[in-house]
Parts: C-alpha cells; structure tokens; sequence
C-alpha cells in the first residue's frame, strides 16, 4: 500500500463512521481510498482499478466522470449555485419539473422536490396522511410488504421490513402493517399474494392511508423480485378501498428495470412515485415526490385553514442537482439507453447460467439490468459477502453482497467486456467457497 493510501485511510479512521458499516472490521479489512473514477471504474491512488458492479449504492447510470454531465454542472456553477424554493425559483427546476411530468405515468403531473430517498418517502407518507385529514379523514395507519425497504429515516424505517435495520427502533417507529411480497416472480404467487392484500384492505382500509411498495424489485431485502400482476391487482384494489398507492422507485426508476419506471411493465399510475438515486445520474443528493392533481388540489387553500403542506429542506431544489438530472435525462433522449440495456440483460442473463451448476446456488433472478444469485447453505454469521466481497475487490471488481445474494447492477456504460469480468470473478468467488 502507498504512503498516500496509508495515509487517507490512518486519517479516516480517526475521524468517520461509515455508513451500513461495523467500523471494528476495518481492524483487518481495508478500507479502499479512491483518487478518481472513469466509466465504469473507480481508481485507488495506487493505481489499482475497480469495477464499480454496483453503480456506486445504486446511484451511477452513465459512468463516473461523465462528460455531458460534467459539463451541465459545471456551466450551472458559473450562474448560480443555490436558491431557496419557498418564493422563489429556477429554470432548471423547472425544466426539470417539465421533463419528469411528461415521462412518468400520466396522472402524475406535479412534482415536490426533496434531497433523498428516505426524505422522499418520509414527504409521500406525510403527504398521503395529511390528504386524508384534509378531507375529513383520519387515517393513522401504513401499509407495506414484507421484506421491503424504504430508508433509514423514522417513517421510512417504520414502513420497511428488513429486520437488521428495523428492531432496534422499533419503539420509535409509526403505525405500520405488512401484507405478504409474492414469494417469487410467478403470476401465481402475485395472485396469491393480492387475496391477502384484499383481505386486509376489506378489514382495515378506514385506517390505511397508504400501501407503499417497490415495484418489481425490493433491493435491501435480498433483490428479491415479483411478478407485475401484483403492480396491477394493487392499483386496482387500493383505489376499490380508498387507500394511496405509493410507488417507490429510488432504486428502480430510470432504466433499471427495463423500462424507465418499473411501474411501466404493469401499465399503472400510482398516487405517489418516489424517486431518486439515478435521478441525478449518480452525481448529486436530490429526490422528487411525484403525485396528483387530486392530491395537490387537498392542499390548495387560503393560509390560514392550515392544510397547507409545510415540509422543507433548505437544499430542495438545488440548481446543480436539477443540473445533474437534465443532463442525465438529456442522455437518454439521445440515446437508446432501454433498448442497448436490452442486450446487455439477455447477455448477462446467458452468461449466469453456468452459475447454476455450483451446488451452493440456489437460485437466478433478473429484471432488467439487475441481476442476482442467490447463494444456499450458509449462515448469516458466516458472513460470506464479506469473502466474496474481499476476493472481488482483489480481481477489480466492486461487489457489495446483500447477505447470501450476490447481485449485478453496474451502470448502463459497461461494456461486454467488463460484463464478462465482473460475472467471472463473482463466479469464481462463489466457487472458492466450496473450498
């Protein structure tokens, strides 16, 4: 390791607690200090290079270090850099605003900006509670699907699932219920799972503001992914009982899925649609609450009648972020990202199935440019991420495993090429294993 390695990672020790991290691991794991990044390749200050497999948390569609986007920033600095939004405005949040309206399902025409994913689902639940009330109505109570994940802020975490992140605050959280996740991605399972839902809706729907979901694919919970039916029977039943839909596309929107919102591969429109990560193409911290003209007319009112919705982040809005996000939305107007992410899927999938012959993988599943494998035969205090984990960054790849699931869902620039490199050093990873 270089001095200047050595030096930032002595450094950082002293001083950061990382997030999702046991900082006690890097008594003996290494942290990565990392100089610069380019396409699809973060570089350490050794010179060492690393396949970024997971688009940095989820976030990175078009590369590090991305011209057009670059060059949007940097032009926006030069004019201006930030502006509160509360009575005041800018053009590239408004074109912004434009854009996202005329390429999200169709109901969804107005658009409340945040600063990240959790902040965004924590402004759709208040705002769907808040709607309710204004009309009269007092609807405490959320409702999600087990195994699901929606951020680690208190309302988000209360409408999540995922035990390692939830039971310590339970205390703390809001009024929540679960309703089964179809068990796979079968229409029959999602048929099987919308009966349970109607039950509970028939029997509680007076108390339910909201159902919030991740359309096709609950990313924390293990990448587990379901069938779109459940999108469409969940549309259908929430509207028959008077209950919100909230679609929480963080992870799934802009291309992931194989068309630009997940909520697409079912034809639905929710009443919420939450969305950051690759909003910004990777670059800047800014989410948006998509919903209704139904939902905003709730709150329209004179000041003093007190429905108006006073939810405010001082950086909501930011004009570099909103920058960052034409620039990204430019890329795809000028390119057939879906359709080259079309091939790249079928070739990836092509390329798993020789995972399929290891006797510790239990099983395959994609959708769109995310795919995962999910490994059998180990306990969780195993902890073989972590060596899958250690072993890629040793080859070039980063893999950040979600327990036993090791998943692919680099940014959309990858070349076949490195598609083939990061599947042959996740395979051999899984393979070392067996001893």
């Amino acid at each position: 390791m270089t001095d200047k390695n050595s030096e930032i990672m002595k450094r950082d020790l002293e001083v950061i607690w990382h997030p999702c991290t046991q900082m006690k691991d890097h008594e003996t794991l290494p942290l990565v200090p990392i100089k610069s990044g380019k396409g699809v390749y973060l570089y350490d200050f050794e010179g060492n290079s690393y396949i970024d497999a997971v688009s940095s948390w989820w976030v990175n569609l078009f590369g590090h270090a991305n011209k057009t986007i670059n060059d949007k920033i940097k032009a926006q600095l030069d004019s201006l850099e930030h502006v509160l939004l509360a009575g005041f405005t800018h053009e590239p949040a408004v074109e912004l605003a434009h854009k996202l309206v005329n390429i999200t399902p169709e109901t969804l025409v107005k658009v409340f900006y945040v600063d990240n994913g959790s902040s965004a689902v924590e402004a759709a639940l208040k705002m769907s509670y808040h709607y309710h009330l204004n009309l009269g109505k007092c609807k405490p109570l959320f409702l999600s699907l087990t195994n699901s994940y929606h951020g680690e802020t208190i309302g988000a975490l209360s409408v999540g699932d995922v035990a390692l992140y939830k039971e310590t605050y339970e205390p703390l959280l809001i009024a929540n219920m679960q309703v089964p996740v179809p068990k796979d991605q079968s229409e029959s399972a999602a048929k099987e799972a919308l009966q349970i839902l109607e039950d509970v809706l028939i029997d509680k729907s007076e108390e339910i503001a909201a159902l919030i979901l991740e359309p096709l694919i609950q990313g924390a919970g293990g990448m587990h992914m379901y069938h779109p039916a459940y999108l469409s029977g969940a549309r259908v039943l929430t509207k028959k009982y008077d209950v919100h839909l909230i679609a929480d596309e963080i992870m799934t929107g802009f291309g992931r899925t194989g068309k630009m919102f997940a909520c697409e591969h079912a034809n639905i429109s929710p009443d919420f649609m939450t969305l950051s990560k690759g909003l910004t193409g990777g670059y800047l911290p800014l989410s948006v609450v998509m919903t209704t003209d139904e939902v905003y007319n709730a709150f329209y009112c004179d000041y003093n009648e007190y429905k108006a919705f006073l939810h405010s982040h001082s950086y909501t809005g930011n004009p570099l972020a909103c920058s960052a996000a034409l620039a990204t939305l430019e890329i795809f107007e000028q390119n057939d990202i879906l359709g080259e992410n079309e091939k790249k899927r079928t070739y990836i999938y092509k390329q798993v199935e020789k995972f399929r012959s290891l006797p510790n993988v239990k099983e395959i599943r994609q959708q769109g440019m995310v795919t995962a494998i999910e490994l059998q035969g180990y306990d969780v205090k195993e902890r073989i991420g972590l060596r899958i984990y250690e072993y890629a960054l040793s080859q070039g790849v980063l893999l950040r495993p979600l327990g036993n699931v090791i998943y692919f869902m680099p940014p959309f620039v990858i070349t076949y090429k490195e598609i083939d490199k990061m599947i042959e050093v996740a395979y051999k990873g899984i393979e070392r294993l067996m001893g």
